[in-house]
């Protein structure tokens, strides 16, 4: 809502002093060249500066163009600029009389509460520049303004000014310096403002790290893509591996290369109308493309499109467009249509970020690098979305895969305060939170905590946040798993209070802060691996209860994993222990497809193993169920990435909705909790999958039915049962198109009120922030239910 500035005493021609505390992204975002030039339109004097609580703005004008300023301010802020909130605060002096408008100089003080702007693609303005062969910008790779560039991978600290960020080296030149202090100018106070002749430039190297001369890097480089060639490129969060994406030859030699064999690349692509030539593109996926975030956006293949190698087994396919000005220059010519661009790095490992680095990392994957000597403070990831369209209605629901640059550090704002906590997140895809007030810090993604270079970066994500929000929490928030680093890590520090989550309870509390939820809710948690409160691993879960505590309502049956976690890079391995439900360790000798793989001793020493639970720990995860009856299938048997399996599962579906008929399922009461016994659908399946007319993408469609109309039968009975309809579906299983819009469909059927995330990732990336809100509950600080303070 527009704050009403007005009343009836601005209609006096008096001027008078008012002084206002804007909060929000209001730095390093053209804000006080802005005001500048509006205090100059409406006849203003006074002063603005950026502080570390953001922006502090004093106008001496009538009331009648105060009011005309703040109106403006609110409706047609800058490009970038995000305002939370506006204050009035008390001037100091309210008596004294300004003779101009100015900028003063950016001052510290001791509270902290700016946000940090995200990175931004390229403004079309900068780009006419770029393409203009009479300006001086003309071709130059670091162009950027008030109104775009690089913003949290170059800062280093707040306030943010030039001097606080990796552009400090780099002194303006006498043209770049006037443009700075232009208040006409589009860079008027643009922090990484600068030309060729005084700021950052590309190197470009070969395998070795030998100079390359060159008059023409970007030219070269694209003459080597068509030759087939892999380059390595500094981007701006990171280096990105880069290939000719209609070369099939090239897009297979990388995957030699990097050793991924089956997981999909991204695909970046000049503008719409060549995205259009490879993706079905709808009107919601077609904004999230040219949105300043620019996240890589998974789109229905179009046939003929690029070459399979690209992505697999998959009807979608990951697009980007540009976002930085080299990026735009690399896809000039037309013969390059589409540029394979994947996150460089060793397979497990974060993004590399600098130039040593990347050629130690890199060297035996790409044949030359494009460098450049403008440092990335912090490593940043590409963001990825999936819009999921809601059938017979225009609602569209956006879900992020990984929320990273372009919307890291943005917060997700509460209704309620939350103290000071820091929250490690889980094990993979694993960010970090950072809660200040009624604010959430979530970090970009981070990656999978289980090698030393990506737990560092983890630690170094920690500490740079709280730099930058000015704050030393005294409460983390990790896991409840013994054994993640994370959790390891924060039951060493003896200084701080240390509370630990129990997993599928942080996935629901974070839906719920997700959606400004609160009081009791049932939470459907669906995930791969979660530890529970019992000492098993969890993931199949029905959880009653808030944001302070759950109790576990219902579950999936238990699946032995044969070998354990050896179990999840082979699911085979599950399938053979779904079929031990059911025939006991001496498995009939069915031509099941699935099967083929192994031999008759791998098929009788994993039964054994799962019939005897040698070896085989229990789980009640939905991910594993998915990963058997992708094996049994014969869709996929061993894994290479997480989650593959089921992503193939679902890719036999086309991405139509339509549902099938369900098989069959048990829901038991034990002891107070509903058990979901899923051997009568095995049981089902198996006969099916021996019948000629067997129809992998039906019995795909039946599988992922069933699992739609468990969840509304269990969660009709527990409606009852606890008199809520509030419901939250979260959990990395629901990055499934099929499953989340048709289990959210049937509950809106059934007359109750189910939610999904909107702006934090479903998976393990939106962890944290659930660990956040639950730790926060348990030290006091709130409890929005009963309004009554919590203690452990």
């Amino acid at each position: 809502m527009v704050p009403n500035y007005h009343d009836s005493a601005e209609q006096s021609n008096a001027r008078e002093t008012r002084r206002y505390r804007i909060c929000g992204i209001v730095q390093g975002v053209g804000f006080r060249p802005f005001v500048h030039r509006l205090a100059r339109t409406f006849d203003a004097t006074g002063w603005v500066l950026n502080d570390s609580e953001g922006v502090l703005l004093e106008l001496q004008a009538t009331p009648v163009n105060i009011s005309c300023i703040m109106d403006e301010l609110v409706l047609s802020p800058p490009p970038l600029a995000r305002i939370s909130s506006i204050k009035e605060v008390e001037a100091e002096d309210p008596g004294q009389c300004y003779e101009a408008f100015t900028i003063r100089k950016s001052r510290q003080l001791t509270n902290m509460d700016t946000i940090i702007p995200p990175d931004s693609n390229v403004c079309q303005d900068c780009l006419n520049e770029m393409r203009d062969p009479n300006n001086s910008r003309y071709r130059y790779a670091f162009i950027n303004c008030t109104n775009c560039g690089p913003r949290y991978s170059i800062i280093k600290a707040m306030p943010y000014d030039r001097t606080q960020t990796t552009m400090r080296i780099f002194a303006m030149c006498p043209a770049c310096q006037r443009e700075y202090n232009d208040i006409e100018s589009r860079r008027y106070h643009a922090q990484p403002n600068a030309c060729s002749v005084c700021g950052p430039k590309l190197q470009l190297v070969s395998q070795k790290g030998t100079p390359i001369n060159t008059h023409d890097i970007v030219r070269f480089a694209i003459a080597k893509l068509r030759e087939g060639a892999i380059l390595a490129i500094k981007s701006l969060g990171g280096f990105h591996l880069v290939v000719d994406g209609n070369n099939e030859n090239a897009v297979k030699m990388l995957r030699i290369r990097k050793r991924r064999d089956a997981k999909p690349f991204a695909v970046m692509v000049a503008d719409i109308e060549q995205a259009l030539r490879i993706a079905d593109i709808s009107l919601h996926e077609k904004a999230l493309l040219e949105s300043v975030e620019r996240p890589i956006v998974l789109l229905r293949k179009r046939q003929p499109g690029l070459p399979e190698a690209i992505a697999p087994h998959n009807p979608n396919i990951g697009i980007m467009l540009p976002s930085t000005p080299l990026q735009y220059l690399m896809l000039e010519d037309p013969s390059l249509s589409a540029l394979v661009m994947t996150s460089g790095n060793i397979s497990g490992h974060p993004i590399v970020f600098n130039n040593a680095q990347a050629l130690e990392q890199l060297g035996g994957i790409a044949d030359y690098f494009i460098l450049n000597d403008r440092d990335i403070h912090t490593r940043i990831d590409d963001s990825v979305v999936r819009v999921m369209a809601h059938r017979d209605t225009e609602k569209c629901t956006h879900l992020y895969l990984r929320r990273s640059r372009g919307y890291a550090p943005y917060p997700i704002h509460l209704a309620y305060d939350v103290g000071t906590i820091v929250a490690l997140g889980a094990e993979l895809k694993t960010t970090v939170s950072i809660a200040k007030g009624n604010k959430v810090f979530m970090s970009q993604h981070i990656g999978d905590l289980k090698n030393d270079l990506t737990a560092t970066s983890h630690i170094d994500c920690i500490n740079h946040l709280q730099k930058l929000l000015g704050i030393e929490a005294s409460t983390l928030a990790c896991d409840l798993h013994p054994a993640f680093r994370s959790t390891r890590s924060a039951m060493n520090q003896s200084q701080r209070r240390v509370i630990q989550v129990q997993h599928h309870h942080a996935h629901m509390a974070s839906c719920m802060a997700d959606n400004g939820l609160s009081g009791k809710t049932i939470g459907v948690i669906f995930d791969g691996t979660g530890y529970g409160i019992d000492g098993t691993i969890w993931g199949g879960e029905f959880l009653i209860g808030d944001t302070r505590s759950v109790d576990r309502a219902a579950h999936l049956r238990h699946i032995a994993l044969p070998g354990g976690d050896n179990a999840i890079k082979e699911p085979v391995r599950v399938a053979i222990s779904l079929l031990t439900e059911i025939y006991g360790e001496s498995l009939p000798e069915y031509p099941l497809p699935g099967l083929r793989s192994l031999s008759f001793e791998q098929r009788a020493i994993y039964a054994k193993m799962a019939a005897r639970k040698f070896n085989a720990p229990v789980t009640s995860s939905m991910g594993r169920l998915f990963d058997g009856v992708s094996a049994l299938m014969g869709v996929c048997t061993h894994i290479e990435y997480e989650a593959q399996a089921a992503i193939e599962l679902e890719a036999l579906l086309q991405r139509d909705l339509k549902m099938g008929q369900p098989f069959s399922v048990d829901i038991v009461e034990r002891n107070g909790c509903y058990e979901i016994d899923y051997r009568p659908m095995i049981n089902e399946l198996v006969l099916a999958l021996m019948s000629v007319r067997s129809d992998l993408a039906e019995l795909s469609r039946r599988f992922h039915s069933t699992i739609v109309e468990t969840i509304t039968a269990v969660c009709m009975q527990l409606s009852t049962r606890s008199n809520t309809r509030q419901i939250v579906l979260s959990g990395g299983v629901f990055c499934n198109e099929f499953l989340l819009i048709n289990a959210m469909e049937r509950l809106n059927a059934a007359g109750l009120d189910p939610y999904c995330h909107q702006r934090v990732p479903t998976n393990d990336g939106g962890i944290s922030l659930g660990q956040v809100v639950v730790a926060s509950s348990l030290v006091g600080t709130y409890d929005t239910h009963n309004k009554e303070i919590a203690h452990v």
